[in-house]
């Protein structure tokens, strides 16, 4: 098994989100929104380039500002299609909009996207994988257990010798809260 902690260390890009991000538990809505949409632009593409046109993504999408995203129309995204800054996959493009506008409605049902989750937790990978499906659009296995990963609520960001993991343990997320035997590889 190919773990990130043995890519990220010293890497300018992979070495800071694997250090400061991965793994961390994330409450803010853009925040979680942010990470749920570089999980979709990663699909089929190296996370390298993610973190490299994260940036200019940032940028080109109002800070992922749900309210400001789902309000998207044929000019934004005309105006994203044709930034060369950021990923320009039109189905890509339409996910993050419409699952800004499923956010709205998420959140006026249930208060917020971070509730959302902590409602639905513990849940087995396979049944976190239907209740996105469910959910949003553009959800695979593959962007739903690394969205799940990197904010905490699946095992398996860090490997039980990494230092980020060490520290981790201190911060006490989700899923060592369920008993998942995280130092099992």
């Amino acid at each position: 098994m190919s773990w990130y902690c043995d890519i990220a260390p010293g890497h300018p890009f992979h070495g800071p989100y694997h250090d400061q991000e991965y793994g961390f538990p994330l409450t803010d809505e853009r925040a979680l929104f942010e990470r749920l949409c570089l999980e979709i632009f990663q699909a089929g593409l190296s996370w390298l380039i993610v973190l490299k046109k994260r940036p200019s993504m940032v940028a080109a999408f109002d800070g992922f500002d749900v309210d400001k995203v789902a309000a998207y129309g044929d000019s934004e995204m005309d105006r994203l299609l044709s930034d060369p800054g950021i990923i320009r996959n039109r189905r890509k493009l339409a996910a993050i909009v419409e699952n800004a506008r499923r956010l709205q409605a998420l959140r006026a049902r249930e208060g917020s996207f971070a509730a959302w989750i902590e409602r639905h937790h513990p849940l087995s990978k396979e049944d976190w994988v239907r209740l996105f499906k469910s959910s949003f659009v553009f959800m695979g296995g593959e962007v739903v257990g690394e969205f799940l990963m990197s904010i905490g609520y699946l095992p398996g960001a860090h490997r039980a010798d990494c230092p980020v993991c060490l520290k981790l343990v201190s911060i006490n997320p989700p899923w060592i809260q369920v008993g998942e035997d995280f130092y099992s590889k």
